[in-house]
């Protein structure tokens, strides 16, 4: 049997042919373990124009034809044989090739969906803490008084919505730690989460002057004249809370890298635990010590510090260093910019509408306003709800838009997986939340009038909700390729739009449903333009002709 050897002289690349339909391909920097030719191996599962790739870290198969380039790991070598497919393993030198897949790219669509579900429900946790500490805050609160229900309006916004603002951090820290581990450089993992820790620390320290200084003027601003006596109730609230900011942004680095590494049983974990906190903090500070709305934030205050504590320990227990900070270089903060940017105005814009929720209602009467502050409670604790599903679509899409695994196809299936999963979620939300406001009302409040105007916007509360988890689904897949910079605009635009819209129904008397109706066209205008732009066919998941030209002319000019 004839055997022709092809050398590569610039990357010491050789490819061996034991006949014109099969070879073997090995490069440096990978480590070959015998310098004789391997020996193809003989399976009824590989064809029979088969080649073994074999490397360090994988063993993979190729089927090849007379007439082309062969293009592996990107080194190009002159040979008489063109690439049809390549089939990456797992297996280690020596062993032999499985015909397991390794994620979510090689999975139907059913095991898909029942790995997007184990992922995304521990996955959970790193949303619904804060939003679940501010739902059990206005359930306790709600008991004893409407006017400091009333005042939770505004201090949410305050430590709550605000937060959001530093969503950019953990988009910047999934991103990027997951890139490292992908390169397996542990090293740089310790190097961006420490660099990010500082990041975090810097903002949280930061607001929490914000607060302590700022504080009363904002709450002010949006109480508005008609409501200017829950100012300082709020400012209770809010000042206490303020406290926890640093933890706050910490954690939220700690969970990211978690969920960077594909572990969301930490921050179930950390969810578990505050939750735990909370509520004992809320009976015993509220009910029975009568703290009232401060009892409330010490409670809410001690959770969040305590989840924080439990993320940090987390990364130790993976090896990682929690507790080490160092300070960012200038290239650090542009990569970080150059990736949290527009993710930083796509969230700013988001707050911002939710905010101006707020802002509009308070202008109405304070009964309103408590309505309103159970009702977005609730929307915002079911919304968090669908960010595991944004979660998953930015850990697992990267691999098939750009990695090794190249698939569109594969790629095109898991969106649909996301999306299934994403209208069960969403519906099942929708129709638990409207029959909780509806059946169970007086778990917030026992106001005959609060209930009333609360029911009053149930049918848009279940339109704008139900829709969430599919919208974060889109959302998730366009930052995992890397679309930020249209999410910003569309993001920006959607809540320009939606102000106007908000003008317009409070001039015109439409009360509290003109403004939940709002609330719906904000949320099915960001469904409508994510959804046109992943399933245009030159979007990115239509696009493997023109990337492969695109990497094919990158490799030549190299």
């Amino acid at each position: 049997m004839q055997i022709q050897t092809l050398f590569h002289s610039s990357s010491n690349t050789r490819l061996h042919s034991q006949n014109p339909k099969a070879a073997i391909f090995t490069k440096s920097p990978y480590r070959v373990y015998s310098p004789r030719i391997l020996q193809l191996r003989q399976s009824p599962l590989l064809p029979s124009s088969s080649c073994v790739l074999r490397s360090r870290h994988r063993l993979s198969t190729c089927c090849i034809s007379p007439g082309q380039e062969l293009l592996v790991n990107g080194v190009v070598g002159e040979v008489e044989s063109e690439v049809v497919s390549v089939l990456p393993s797992s297996e280690e030198e020596g062993e032999p090739v499985s015909g397991k897949g390794v994620g979510l790219e090689s999975q139907s669509l059913w095991e898909q969906m029942k790995e997007i579900a184990m992922f995304t429900g521990p996955a959970a946790g790193l949303w619904i803490c804060t939003p679940l500490m501010s739902l059990i805050d206005t359930a306790v609160i709600g008991q004893g008084s409407s006017v400091e229900l009333a005042a939770l309006g505004p201090g949410t916004v305050m430590c709550d919505n605000l937060s959001y603002l530093f969503m950019f951090l953990a988009i910047a820290t999934s991103n990027m730690v997951a890139t490292s581990l992908a390169k397996e450089d542990k090293e740089e993992v310790q190097y961006q989460l420490s660099v990010l820790l500082f990041i975090g620390l810097t903002c949280g320290v930061m607001m929490f002057l914000f607060t302590k200084f700022f504080g009363p003027s904002v709450l002010a601003a949006f109480a508005g004249s008609n409501n200017s006596h829950i100012v300082p109730v709020a400012n209770t609230y809010v000042q206490i809370r303020g406290l926890a900011w640093p933890a706050i942004l910490i954690g939220w680095v700690a969970q990211s890298a978690s969920l960077g590494m594909k572990d969301s049983l930490g921050p179930l974990k950390a969810l578990l635990a505050a939750t735990a906190v909370n509520v004992i903090g809320d009976i015993v500070l509220c009910s029975f010590l009568g703290y009232g709305i401060a009892g409330a934030a010490w409670a809410t205050m001690a959770s969040q510090i305590v989840a924080a504590y439990m993320m940090m320990d987390s990364l130790k227990k993976k090896g990682f260093n929690p507790y080490s900070i160092s300070l960012p270089t200038i290239d650090d903060l542009m990569k970080i910019f150059v990736l949290a940017g527009p993710v930083f105005v796509m969230m700013m814009s988001k707050v911002a509408f939710f905010s101006l929720l707020v802002y509009f209602t308070t202008s109405m009467s304070t009964l309103t306003l408590a309505a309103h502050q159970v009702a977005i409670q609730a929307f915002m604790m079911g919304t968090v709800w669908g960010e595991p599903l944004c979660q998953t679509a930015q850990s697992f899409m990267p691999e098939l838009l750009f990695g090794v695994n190249q698939s569109f196809s594969r790629a095109r299936m898991l969106l649909k997986s996301l999306m299934i999963t994403g209208t069960i979620l969403g519906v099942s939300l929708g129709v638990l939340g409207t029959c909780v406001l509806w059946f169970f009302p007086n778990i917030f409040t026992p106001d005959l009038e609060v209930i009333r105007v609360m029911h009053k916007v149930l049918i848009p509360y279940f339109l704008g909700l139900s829709i969430t988890p599919c919208i974060l689904s889109l959302e998730g897949t366009l930052l995992a390729g890397r679309d930020q910079r249209y999410l910003g605009l569309t993001m920006s635009g959607c809540c320009t739009l939606a102000t106007l819209g908000l003008m317009f129904v409070s001039s015109r008397g439409y009360g509290l449903l003109g403004i939940w109706f709002t609330v719906v066209g904000f949320q099915w205008a960001r469904f409508f333009l994510a959804l046109q732009r992943l399933l245009s066919p030159s979007g990115m998941l239509f696009s493997q002709q023109q990337l492969s030209r695109y990497e094919m002319q990158e490799l030549k000019a190299a």
